[in-house]
């Protein structure tokens, strides 16, 4: 059955509607915004001048690399079936738990070569992937130091630490993750007043005035008409995704979406369908394929389509290709739904988001959702938009009827964040913050303005040499990643120093001249002069 004009099935949860008018948006108390029109489709007037954002420049292993990086593996592995043979034959004492004599028979429980990789590859590098921290996790924290005895099997500590590790993979981007008491005032008020916890889910006796305070003020925060607030992030997605769509619906993901979305996909029992990282001729082709063939066998309409993407990929440091993305939703009259995890409160001239920083009205995107979590150092997360959609969620979704409500001092924390961006709470530290991380900023993978970027290093190994710079990182590797594309994520922070950030880089640099991993086929500038400029011709 071919469609053109007709909607996906316009019940319950999504309502289809059309383009939005133009309408007035209030100054905020903070001068944030003049008095002017809301943006339209990325064009035109809007909440500030949209940012143009070029492609980001990542780029693929050298073949060279990539043959190095197949062949120290393949290595590795023979290595690790020869140890495995001698342990077999007990002329190597084999540290991992063994199952009891009576469960030889039984079905193992990890896979083969699961257990394979853990045993023989990952455990002889464990120590430099998940390292202790005794301190905050602020711009800088502290690691206990730890030996083995053997071979990474198991740690014993030598009760020393390892003091000011510069700390470049929290989320804490706007630096709100503190322990200052001047700061927590309010938060220790709320704790008095309401105490640590709820023990009651907010559909009996646990919703309070504070929680309905937040979601106001995350709606106005937004600019949207309606907010509810959940008190896990993850679950803000696995939750409430299956609420949305069932069976009969489709659900269009790209392929580095987060795992909480893959699995309330996977929950939902709708069809799934995942299309290419921000490759919009990819979207376009699944879109055009399930508008004409329908769902499968029936060949009938579908009832959803909905379209999932994140606003920043924590993985990737790339940014959603909003505008394309929403010109496609409307052609086809899909549904979107943008999880803004890592975006809001660290992108935008004001801290709003991917919306903010592409110019779209936040009323254009049918799910807004986005946590807690980062930027504004608490716990949670929330989903916003038409006041019909989340009141539907309020009596449908998992997370809202059988999941205790929020701690009301988290719920204090977000507020007090929430009100210094906004400025509302009478300070310009919100500013401040701002300021820091948009300046601080550097480019690793492609853009300047990108709070996490990665840095490929292919083999993993090459991870001890960074963390014995003091610097923290986040590193990830096969199988989470392809074999040749492991890689070290830098997360930005406000609470960053420039002295810190200066010092990162030419960590980075030293290192990358001492082992040799400086395959970039791009070449800085002859002329770094031009770097600080803002404006300038090109020699005609």
């Amino acid at each position: 059955m071919i469609r053109t004009d007709e909607h996906h099935s316009c019940n319950g949860t999504l309502k289809c509607h059309s383009d939005q008018k133009q309408q007035e948006s209030n100054s905020l108390k903070n001068g944030y915004h003049r008095k002017e029109k809301v943006q339209k489709n990325g064009k035109g007037d809007g909440f500030h001048q949209p940012r143009v954002r070029g492609e980001d420049s990542f780029e693929e292993a050298p073949m060279y690399v990539a043959v190095l990086t197949y062949m120290g593996y393949g290595i590795v592995i023979l290595f690790g079936y020869f140890r495995d043979f001698l342990r077999a034959v007990g002329l190597e004492k084999c540290h991992q738990a063994q199952e009891r004599e009576e469960q030889k028979d039984f079905v193992p429980l990890y896979q083969d070569f699961e257990n394979f990789y853990k045993r023989n590859l990952y455990t002889r590098v464990r120590d430099n992937w998940n390292r202790p921290i005794c301190s905050l996790p602020g711009p800088v924290f502290d690691i206990m130091e730890r030996v083995s005895d053997d071979y990474n099997w198991t740690f014993r500590l030598t009760g020393r630490t390892v003091e000011n590790v510069i700390n470049m993979g929290s989320y804490n981007y706007l630096g709100f993750a503190e322990n200052n008491v001047d700061f927590l005032k309010t938060v220790a008020e709320e704790t008095r007043q309401y105490g640590v916890g709820v023990c009651s889910t907010r559909q009996e006796l646990g919703n309070l005035s504070i929680h309905e305070k937040l979601e106001q003020l995350v709606a106005e925060f937004l600019g949207v008409e309606s907010a509810m607030a959940f008190g896990m992030g993850f679950a803000t997605n696995s939750m409430n995704i299956p609420a949305l769509v069932g069976k009969g619906c489709l659900i269009l993901s790209d392929e580095l979406n987060h795992t909480s979305l893959i699995l309330g996909a996977r929950l939902s029992g709708a069809t799934i369908r995942v299309f290419k990282h921000n490759n919009m001729q990819s979207l376009e082709k699944m879109l055009k394929e399930a508008i004409c063939s329908g769902q499968p066998r029936t060949h009938r309409a579908w009832k959803k389509i909905l379209i999932m993407v994140e606003g920043i990929y924590s993985m990737e440091g790339s940014l959603v290709r909003l505008p394309e993305i929403l010109a496609l939703k409307k052609k086809y009259k899909a549904y979107l739904y943008l999880d803004e995890a890592h975006s809001i409160g660290a992108v935008g001239p004001t801290g709003r988001g991917v919306t903010e920083h592409f110019g779209v009205d936040p009323n254009e995107v049918d799910v807004l959702m986005g946590t807690f979590t980062k930027s504004f150092g608490a716990a949670g997360g929330y989903i916003v938009g038409k006041k019909e959609l989340v009141d539907y969620l309020r009596s449908h979704s998992h997370s809202a009827v059988y999941a205790t409500a929020m701690s009301p001092p988290v719920v204090e924390q977000i507020i007090r964040a929430i009100k210094c961006i906004m400025g509302v709470d009478g300070t310009t530290e919100g500013w401040y913050k701002k300021g820091l991380l948009k300046d601080r900023s550097w480019d690793l993978n492609g853009r300047a303005d990108d709070v996490i970027s990665r840095l490929l290093f292919w083999a993993p190994f090459l991870v001890f040499h960074i963390q014995s710079r003091k610097i923290g990182i986040v590193v990830v590797g096969f199988p989470a990643t392809p074999i040749t594309e492991a890689r070290a994520r830098f997360c930005v922070s406000a609470a960053h120093t420039r002295e810190m950030l200066d010092k990162v880089l030419q960590s980075l640099d030293e290192l990358g001249d001492d082992i040799k991993v400086k395959f970039s086929r791009h070449r800085s500038s002859y002329r770094p002069e031009l770097y600080d400029e803002t404006d300038f011709e090109l020699d005609s």
